[in-house]
């Protein structure tokens, strides 16, 4: 049975401000102390009779830069429109939003999938506000729910696709390159996993469409359509019939519920937003933020595999986060680039990646990093203790000295010490050293990796090597 996915997704912007007054943006938030609920807010966001809404200029050029990022065409002019939304977390009882004009539409992002590039079509991109957030204390009898309103009034865009996706995969695929060029942008910040969530439209067959509603984050986007599409299969192989619903994902069961069923734009009710004007947007406006646009993945991707001759898989792994690659360019300068991209695209980012983390919420700094590595590149590391070092730097915020010290590493360069654990290895195998000598090298790297482990990583495989060979030449071929 064929798919046809469709996202819906919503994006906090890192404004200072909200979208239409001048609260704080909580999303934009960097103060130590927890932030307490209803801080943030004023007449205006917390919809009291009487008050106007004023909108936030850096919002447009967000949405502009986005629009241009992802190739869709800017409106000449937009204005905003009325939702009806009766529902505690909106208390005027409407969301602004836009419906009949957006900011943009007409886009597209390229994906690749299996080596292969594939383009995902983008409806339209536009601007609204978020909700308040509910806080739901306890469900059935004699549960409340509290609302805190320091998240309504946060500047949204809505980005949606055409039905162009076919499996989960590519669904994923999609928003992390969504996600990478929007904080490449500098506009949203990706380690929020808040900061995204996503409406998923799936159907099977042609089929009525089923909308899974609010999914915060990639990976439960993912689950939720994997989900469903499994739950749709079935229906449909037992004779059932697919209704046009909303469900709700539950992420801790792993199933969708059913909500409602879908609503139409008509049942929205939009209306023109009367307290705001129609918005010019001009085409000098439009070409000065287009001058100004960072450069985005995909150009920095092309960019290293061309400058620097790397593979394109290593080079998806650099810019896979903005951070990632600054370093990246920054160590190249002094370990050369071979180094710098085995080890930053290599273990650094499996260890990030293990602890679920990204190099900007981590603890380690540039400096740090480029001194692991220059003492590597001068063999005063070997591989093994690099690893165990930025492991301990990822996991705990060390500085390599640090690091060395609570992990009781140091690399053995002494020719004594390295004959001393030599003798023991040789004297241990001496079946494997009579098959080197009898021209059987596979067996000489079994005695190097025997003499690294005994020395767990002190000493590296090129002078285990080196001095296996010296040592064997005097021992047995006087």
């Amino acid at each position: 049975m064929s798919t046809m996915i469709g996202l819906e997704t919503h994006v906090q912007l890192k404004s200072d401000s909200k979208l239409f007054c001048g609260c704080r943006n909580p999303v934009s938030y960097d103060g130590k102390d927890e932030l307490k609920p209803n801080t943030f807010v004023c007449p205006t966001c917390l919809g009291f009779p009487g008050s106007k809404p004023r909108l936030n200029r850096k919002v447009i050029n967000f949405a502009i830069s986005a629009a241009l990022a992802l190739n869709c065409k800017i409106a000449s002019k937009m204005y905003f429109s009325r939702k009806t939304y009766f529902y505690p977390d909106m208390s005027k009882n409407f969301q602004i939003t836009q419906y009949e004009v957006p900011i943009a539409a007409g886009g597209y992002m390229e994906i690749s999938i299996g080596g292969k590039k594939k383009k995902i079509r983008i409806t339209r991109l536009h601007i609204e506000e978020d909700p308040a957030k509910l806080v739901h204390v306890k469900l059935g009898s004699g549960g409340y729910t509290k609302v805190d309103y320091n998240r309504a009034g946060v500047p949204l865009i809505e980005i949606v696709t055409e039905p162009d996706i076919d499996t989960p995969e590519e669904a994923r695929i999609y928003l992390n390159k969504l996600g990478q060029i929007l904080e490449y942008l500098g506009v949203y910040d990706f380690s929020l996993e808040a900061s995204m969530k996503s409406d998923a439209n799936l159907s099977v067959n042609g089929g009525n469409r089923v909308e899974s509603k609010n999914i915060t984050g990639v990976k439960e986007v993912h689950k939720a359509l994997s989900y469903e599409k499994i739950r749709q299969k079935n229906v449909v192989k037992f004779g059932g019939k697919i209704e046009l619903e909303s469900r709700l994902w539950d992420p801790v069961a792993g199933v969708t519920r059913r909500m409602r069923k879908k609503e139409t734009e008509a049942d929205y009710g939009y209306i023109f937003e009367p307290d705001l004007p129609v918005f010019e947007i001009s085409k000098d406006d439009i070409e000065c933020i287009k001058e100004s646009l960072p450069e985005l993945p995909d150009e920095k991707r092309i960019r290293f595999v061309k400058q620097y001759g790397l593979h394109e898989s290593e080079a998806e792994k650099l810019v896979s986060e903005k951070e990632l690659a600054n370093l990246f360019e920054k160590v190249q300068e002094k370990t050369g680039v071979k180094i710098a991209a085995s080890w930053i695209a290599g273990q650094l980012k499996k260890t990030l990646n293990y602890n679920k983390t990204s190099l900007r919420k981590s603890r380690l700094s540039d400096k740090e990093i480029i001194l692991a590595l220059m003492k590597f590149k001068n063999g005063e590391f070997t591989d093994h203790i690099t690893e165990m070092i930025l492991r301990k730097m990822v996991e705990s915020g060390k500085s390599v000295d640090d690091a060395v010290s609570e992990l009781g590493l140091k690399t053995i360069n002494n020719k004594k010490e390295i004959s001393a654990v030599i003798s023991k290895v040789v004297d241990k195998h001496s079946m494997a050293v009579d098959d080197y000598l009898g021209g059987v090298e596979k067996s000489l790297h079994f005695l190097v990796g025997m003499v690294v482990r005994e020395t767990k990583g002190q000493v590296s495989a090129k002078d285990a090597k080196d001095n296996l060979i010296d040592y064997i030449k005097k021992k047995y071929r006087k």
